[in-house]
């Protein structure tokens, strides 16, 4: 199959390979963010900086390691508060391991699938726990961008993403957008799915963007803002031209209005949609669906 899901995941005649993003990692970004903003505001309230907010990474890392996690596991998360939860998020990629969201599946069922032996949480207490830590991180494994970095299920599916499949398309969605650095941001999106991931946890750190929800330039979510993110890709070429289409092979955002984001095409067929590009998954858990979805040198999904 990884001949099949690679061929899907070319656009044209360009190879993942053969397109560089500014990162190796979702690691990587973290720190490089850092040195490039490390004074810069990227939350408005509570008021943290980048240096600030890459410290509680390092220090959520650490007391991953504590917990006894160690590189390449994987670890569900939960939660609703959207800072504490992309603090897990990042101090899992800081750590080389894998978190798992969903908000469908049962977490019996998550734990047989995909083994993960670990389900973690952050309230105000382990907050103030963590932010008592050493903030000297020293990573066992730094991880590289085909390596899995998140399991996002849909309804009971589970879909594993790359680093690279999360950063490519960051990118892809920030091109659209066409906000520059330091525009404030909104984000009205549950954290339980992939849409806020990367629309509401990496993209904000990736484009230096101000998560402000007081007087933001932009706002996101799912209905009565900016920017609306949908899931019925049956209806794609009916969006407006501000709807945000989601897809959560195609490792977040497919679409902004019927155009495709930068380095994806589909094609709608009747209850199909056919997929290629850089965002296309690594593939689903079940080996049956993926020889039953990759063929024709694309993802073709039933919608």
């Amino acid at each position: 199959m990884k001949k099949e899901i690679y061929q899907a995941q070319c656009i044209g005649n360009v190879e993942p390979i053969e397109y560089m993003i500014p990162y190796p990692s979702m690691r990587s970004l973290i720190e490089g963010q850092n040195i490039k903003y490390s004074d810069q505001i990227i939350i408005e309230d509570p008021s943290m900086t980048n240096y600030e907010f890459y410290v509680l990474v390092q220090k959520t890392a650490v007391w991953l390691t504590k917990l006894g996690i160690e590189p390449k596991t994987r670890i569900i998360i939960n939660g609703n508060n959207p800072l504490f939860k992309t603090l897990l998020l990042f101090g899992i990629w800081q750590a080389g391991s894998t978190a798992i969201i969903s908000n469908s599946a049962s977490i019996n069922n998550i734990k047989k699938e995909t083994q993960a032996t670990f389900e973690i949480y952050i309230d105000e207490n382990i907050f103030e726990e963590i932010s008592e830590l050493d903030e000297n991180f020293i990573p066992k494994y730094k991880p590289l961008l085909s390596d899995e970095a998140l399991i996002i299920y849909k309804h009971s599916t589970g879909i594993k993403l790359s680093h690279y499949n999360l950063l490519v398309n960051t990118n892809s969605i920030q091109k659209v957008l066409g906000y520059p650095s330091q525009s404030r941001v909104s984000i009205r999106i549950p954290c339980d799915s992939i849409g806020w991931v990367i629309l509401g946890s990496i993209l904000p750190i990736y484009s230096g963007y101000i998560i402000d929800n007081k007087n933001p330039d932009f706002t996101i979510g799912l209905d009565n803002c900016d920017f609306n993110i949908r899931y019925d890709l049956k209806n794609i070429f009916n969006y407006s031209k501000n709807d945000i289409g989601i897809c959560e092979e195609n490792s977040g955002c497919i679409s902004l209005g019927s155009k495709p984001i930068h380095l994806t095409n589909f094609l709608l067929n009747k209850n199909t949609i056919k997929i290629s590009g850089h965002s296309v998954m690594m593939g689903y858990l079940d080996d049956l669906k993926n020889q039953n979805s990759f063929f024709d040198k694309s993802l073709n999904i039933k919608i």
